[in-house]
């Protein structure tokens, strides 16, 4: 899980259903982040509800070693909207990912070779 997460409301009274919602949806996009990102992440949710247009958006930001990921959705219903943005925080995230642990990789396929050629 995320450790630490905060949740906002605007227009909207954070209820605890809804609290234990977005912690499990948001929270566990962890699974994707890289190991040595882990400790360092910090999110933010804003909920918001707008009664004129009956309308809910859910913006979460996530503040990542080297980068800054952010999503935002506006639909009828608060819960569908912090679904459609776990999904497109989980496709950037596994962009980011991709970006900064393939140096890694280059540096893992040297070692190991150099091993190979010394233990010959």
């Amino acid at each position: 899980m995320i450790e630490r997460l905060e949740i906002t409301g605007v227009h909207l009274k954070l209820w605890s259903k809804l609290e234990k919602y977005v912690y499990r949806k948001i929270g566990r996009l962890d699974r994707f982040i890289p190991r040595h990102a882990k400790k360092s992440v910090h999110g933010r949710v804003i909920l918001s509800e707008n009664r004129k247009t009956k309308s809910a958006t859910c913006e979460v930001v996530l503040e990542l070693p080297h980068a800054t990921i952010s999503a935002r959705e506006e639909t009828m219903n608060i819960f569908s909207s912090v679904d459609i943005v776990e999904v497109k925080l989980a496709n950037q995230i596994r962009k980011y990912k991709t970006a900064h642990t393939q140096h890694n990789d280059r540096r893992l396929l040297r070692r190991l070779l150099g091993r190979a050629k010394r233990s010959k």
